[in-house]
């Protein structure tokens, strides 16, 4: 009769369970012990420390498929593959470590969609007058507006932080979205689209908000996403906006339409 335990007994001594001792088996991790004229696999001090080494290296990270080669290696090789799997954790880490900053930024709400640059100018945006439900509709669009046309997003911020400086715009911004309660047919959407389309004609600068968001490729498209995000079809707010971009067309300005590239 051989001198030795049990397959649950090794399991215990060593920290695992009678199924991972079997999977290692299957795997070729660690042999499996003969029978004993009882009829009992037995696991002697050899079946344990090689059982012992397989389990701390699976904890460390190292993949299963990479243990074996590892407890038969020479020191040399055993060093090098060691190193090697230090190298993977880390990149690992790293990862997590980036994953768990998303979910900061996102706790945090809008910093994990857009830069802190947006963000300072949506809380800005109460102040002056504007209500919650806009720097809603605001902040919907910066988040298309920067994966759509990344490129021209931070030039368009620039515009904007010059654009809140001026009350001309400020006043002209908060008609038009006082106008989304209007009936679509009211005579004030032409003035206000007039007014508005004259005052970015006037201010190049201010002009740009309308037009850097035109992707270099696909613009139609991705204009069109940015510009009317929100929009109720035959609502005032979306004749306000065919109309002031009918304006600055017949001036010369270039806006994509629906059907242009």
């Amino acid at each position: 009769m051989r001198n030795g335990v049990t397959i649950g007994q090794a399991a215990a001594f060593v920290g695992v369970t009678v199924k991972t001792v079997r999977h290692y088996h299957k795997l070729g991790l660690v042999e499996e012990p003969e029978r004993d004229s009882s009829g009992y696999r037995r696991y002697g001090s050899a079946e344990l420390l090689r059982l012992v080494q397989a389990r701390t290296l699976a904890a460390a990270g190292v993949p299963l498929a990479e243990i074996g080669p590892l407890l038969d290696a020479d020191a040399a090789r055993f060093a090098a593959a060691l190193a090697d799997v230090e190298r993977q954790l880390t990149e690992r880490i790293e990862e997590l470590i980036a994953r768990r900053d998303t979910l900061h930024r996102l706790a945090d709400g809008d910093r994990a969609l857009l830069p802190d640059r947006a963000v300072a100018l949506l809380e800005r945006m109460p102040g002056l007058g504007f209500p919650t439900d806009e720097v809603a509709a605001t902040r919907e669009g910066w988040v298309l507006a920067k994966a759509l046309v990344p490129e021209g997003f931070d030039d368009y911020l620039t515009h904007i932080e010059h654009a809140l400086d001026d009350p001309r715009f400020v006043a002209l911004f908060k008609r038009g979205v006082e106008a989304a309660a209007w009936e679509p047919d009211d005579p004030r959407i032409d003035e206000l689209a007039t007014a508005f389309a004259d005052h970015c004609l006037a201010n190049p600068a201010q002009l740009k908000i309308v037009t850097g968001l035109q992707a270099r490729t696909e613009a139609a498209t991705r204009y069109q996403l940015i510009a009317h995000h929100g929009e109720e079809q035959g609502s005032a707010t979306a004749r306000l906006v065919a109309l002031l971009e009918t304006k600055l067309r017949s001036a010369g300005v270039r806006i994509p339409g629906p059907a242009s590239h």
